[in-house]
C-alpha cells in the first residue's frame, strides 16, 4: 500500500502568518524537509496542501519546486541515491475547516473538506486510504536544523519538560513583554511595551498569546514565561505562537463577535463557492450560525455550553474557548452591556 506525506499549509487561524513567511523566505528549506521526512518515513509521494489566499507564497514554491527539479532533488533516484520521491502543490479553496488535518485529507482527494471520524488515524488510514504523515510547515522546517545540529544540541532550544520549543527565534519561557527584545524581529511590535502600554498611549486590555484559538490573557499576564507550560497553567495555550494584542480603547464584545463572526462564516470547502459554513455536520455549525452567535456570545454563563468537546473535530473548542475566557475575565463589561440593551428595550 502506498504511503504519503502532507504539509499542512492551510494558515488561516487570524493573525498568525508564520508558515506564511516561512514559506516566502525560504522555501527550499520547506521542500528540503519534505524530501528528508520522506526519506525517513520510507515516501515517494508528498504533498504540500497551501492556503487558497496564499498566492504569493504559492508563485514561490512552484518556482523553488521547478528549481529542486531540474537540480535533480526530486523525482525518480534522486542524486543516484535510489530514494525517489515526487512534491505536488495543491492550493487550497479558502475553507477554515481544512486546517483540521482530517479535513484536509478529504479536500486533497477532490471531496468537500469535512472532518472525519477519529479513529483510523492518519497514520494508520489517511489519504487515499493509505498510511499518512502529516505535519505543518514549521515542522517540517526543523528537519533540516536538526541533522544539523544533532538531536541533543536542538533539543537544549526548549526547556526540560518541552524541550527545542523555541519559536520565531524567542528561547522558551521569555515573559510575553520582552519578546520584541529577544527575538530577531518584533515579534508584537510596540503592543507590549514595560508598564503594560500598548500603541498610542493606550493600556493592554486583553491578548491572545497562541492565535485566536487560544483562551485570553490579560495585563496581569504579560509576565507569564512564554512556553506551553507555562501558559497552560495560566489557563490557555501557545497554539500557533501569534500573538494578538487588544488594547483599553476596544469593547471586549466586539472582539467576542468579530471572533465568532470568523468562525461563523468561514466557508466550508465545496464546489459551491456560496456554502458559508464550517461543516454543517455538528454543534459548532449551528452554534456558530449569526442568529444564535450574538444570543450565545451575550448569555454564556447565564445557560450552558453546549459546543466544548461536543463537535466532530475541534474547530467548535476553537470557537468556544476563546469566548468562553472573555466572558470569565470580563464578565462585569458583558453584564453591563445587557444591563444596557435591556434599558434600552424598556425605554423603548
Amino acid at each position: 500500500m502506498d504511503k504519503y506525506l502532507v504539509c499542512n499549509a492551510d494558515e488561516s487561524e487570524p493573525g498568525t502568518f508564520k508558515d506564511r513567511e516561512l514559506m516566502q523566505k525560504s522555501p527550499h528549506g520547506l521542500i528540503e524537509g519534505v524530501l528528508i521526512a520522506a526519506r525517513g518515513a520510507g515516501i515517494s509521494r508528498a504533498f504540500i496542501y497551501i492556503r487558497g489566499e496564499y498566492e504569493a507564497q504559492a508563485r514561490i514554491l512552484d518556482a523553488a519546486l521547478a528549481e529542486a527539479t531540474s537540480a535533480g532533488y526530486i523525482g525518480e533516484d534522486i542524486l543516484g541515491s535510489g530514494f525517489s520521491c515526487s512534491i505536488v502543490l495543491h492550493r487550497g479553496a479558502g475553507a477554515y475547516i481544512c486546517g483540521e488535518e482530517t479535513g484536509l485529507l478529504d479536500s486533497l482527494e477532490g471531496k468537500r473538506g469535512n472532518p472525519r471520524l477519529k479513529p483510523p488515524f492518519p497514520a494508520i488510514q489517511g489519504l487515499y486510504q493509505g498510511p499518512t504523515l502529516i505535519n505543518n510547515v514549521e515542522t517540517l522546517m526543523t528537519m533540516p536544523h536538526i541533522l544539523r545540529m544533532g538531536g541533543e544540541e536542538y533539543a537544549k532550544l526548549g526547556v526540560a519538560t518541552r524541550p527545542a520549543q523555541g519559536r520565531l527565534g524567542v528561547r522558551s519561557r521569555a515573559p510575553a513583554r520582552q519578546l520584541r527584545d529577544r527575538a530577531r524581529h518584533p515579534v508584537a511590535g510596540d503592543h507590549l511595551r514595560p508598564r503594560r502600554r500598548a500603541a498610542g498611549g493606550r493600556s493592554v486590555k486583553l491578548w491572545f498569546p497562541g492565535g485566536s484559538s487560544s483562551p485570553v490573557l490579560t495585563a496581569e499576564d504579560l509576565d507569564v514565561p512564554y512556553d506551553f507550560d507555562s501558559l497552560a497553567k495560566a489557563g490557555t495555550m501557545l497554539g500557533s505562537g501569534a500573538i494578538i494584542v487588544v488594547d483599553d480603547s476596544t469593547p471586549v464584545l466586539d472582539v467576542a463577535l468579530k471572533l465568532a463572526k470568523f468562525y461563523a462564516t468561514s466557508p466550508a470547502a465545496s464546489a459551491r463557492p456560496a456554502a458559508r459554513e464550517p461543516t454543517g455536520r455538528c454543534a459548532c455549525s449551528s452554534a456558530s450560525r449569526p442568529a444564535r452567535r450574538r444570543r450565545w456570545t451575550s448569555t454564556h454563563g447565564l445557560g450552558q455550553d453546549h459546543i466544548m468537546g461536543n463537535c466532530l473535530c475541534v474547530l467548535g473548542d476553537a470557537m468556544a474557548m476563546p469566548i468562553g475566557s472573555m466572558i470569565a475575565k470580563f464578565r462585569g463589561e458583558f453584564e453591563a452591556h445587557m444591563s444596557s440593551r435591556q434599558l434600552a428595550g424598556a425605554g423603548a
